[in-house]
């Protein structure tokens, strides 16, 4: 692997890269984004709803037994699931856009200033994402763990896995604990005093830069970031033929360890368990923990249908999913619009009294619309907006 240090430092006034074309770009990493913003958007439609008490657990006090096995069956496959893989992903794609510009004569110090701007960007993006839309943003989080990991990015295979064992080593002492008491401890009702929205602008704002600093201060994502570097490094979606035995050992035991981590979280979802208060937090304990290995099997699963389907390239169910996942950053601001709107008592207030099965209704529909208006840019030859945008902010206008 060719890394920074082998690099003499890039001509001053160096032409910024331009976008990858469709045919140079990873088919596994597409549909994996594409896919999983399925699972975001089911995740994140639960914090749209109100106007219904909750029991010890967080959970609709009074909901049916329809709600119930939904709720059991998203706590089982996707809680807890989405911002790891997320995470692994995005230090992909950090790796991938490092790697081009390495390629292309840039040094070292070069390609963190790049970087620097684009994960500033984003992080601006998240904040305005929390305080506008909906407080469970990942942007800023993303941005803020990009900013963490921009010193490892020149860094040797050899140097990267000792990064990967010393974050996790933080990761399970410091950073699961501190989850763990903000997902239990912290919040409180909505104010009955406050305008709806003006509550969504102070709480997003107060809830988006909170986050942001956690991530930085805990290193929330740095070891997901550091396996999705040495994913690039190692070809496991560019050239996964090599690599199919290894892909199906993490995807299996992933599945495995996805199920034996969230069932007990899965089982007070249902209903069928109430653990005391501190045998829950351990429970979320394990449920956070497996999610990371979960996570990185559902990618390997994803790259190994990526490689069956190879053969159709761009076309069909892989390409409806690859024109999500290019589009990512508009598919998930589309999302939050979307829902947003229809949920939120400053919009139309359908999250009222709405149930788990329903508001999953809303989100698979929701996601649904991200994929049409994705494949129609696709066909059109046109790129998301946001990452239009994003691009521009952190290159400047093309030259």
């Amino acid at each position: 692997m060719t890394t920074a240090a082998q690099h003499a430092p890039g001509p001053p006034g160096l032409r910024p890269p331009t976008p990858m074309p469709r045919a140079e770009r990873s088919l596994a990493p597409d549909i994996a984004r594409g896919a999983m913003l399925l699972f975001i958007a089911v995740a994140n439609v639960g914090g749209y709803l109100y106007g219904r008490s909750v029991d010890a657990y967080g959970h609709l006090a009074d909901a049916g037994t329809a709600d119930h096995v939904a709720l059991f069956l998203e706590q089982l496959f996707m809680a807890e699931r989405s911002r790891p893989m997320f995470a692994i992903l995005y230090g992909f794609g950090i790796a991938v856009m490092a790697s081009r510009m390495f390629d292309r004569g840039l040094g070292a110090k070069a390609v963190r200033k790049v970087l620097r701007r684009r994960s500033l960007w984003l992080l601006a993006f998240g904040m305005l994402h929390a305080t506008l839309l909906f407080l469970g943003d990942i942007l800023a989080a993303y941005g803020a763990a990009g900013l963490v990991a921009l010193g490892l990015v020149h860094l040797s295979d050899k140097a990267l896995r000792r990064w990967l064992w010393a974050s996790s080593a933080f990761f399970v002492l410091v950073t699961i604990p501190a989850m763990i008491f903000f997902m239990t401890q912290v919040g409180g009702p909505p104010s009955p005093d406050m305008a709806p929205y003006l509550e969504q602008i102070i709480g997003g704002f107060v809830g988006g830069s909170v986050n942001a600093a956690a991530t930085i201060v805990l290193s929330m994502y740095l070891p997901m970031l550091v396996i999705g570097m040495m994913m690039q490094r190692a070809g496991w979606f560019d050239h996964a033929e090599r690599h199919l035995a290894r892909l199906r050992r993490v995807f299996l035991s992933g599945m495995a360890v996805n199920l034996a981590s969230a069932l007990p979280v899965a089982l007070i979802a249902l209903g069928a368990w109430h653990p005391s208060g501190p045998v829950h937090q351990v429970a979320l304990g394990v449920t956070l923990l497996g999610g990371v290995y979960a996570g990185l099997g559902y990618i390997c699963g994803f790259a190994l249908l990526a490689h069956r389907w190879r053969s159709r390239g761009r076309r069909g169910l892989p390409g409806a999913l690859a024109a999500v996942g290019e589009r990512s950053l508009t598919s998930y601001l589309t999302q939050s619009i979307i829902m947003a709107s229809l949920l939120s008592p400053w919009g139309f207030a359908l999250g009222e009294d709405l149930g788990y099965l329903g508001a999953y209704g809303v989100a698979v529909g929701t996601w649904a619309v991200t994929v049409v208006l994705a494949v129609l840019m696709a066909r059109a030859g046109k790129r998301g907006p946001f990452e239009v945008l994003l691009r521009r902010l952190t290159y400047g206008r093309e030259r």
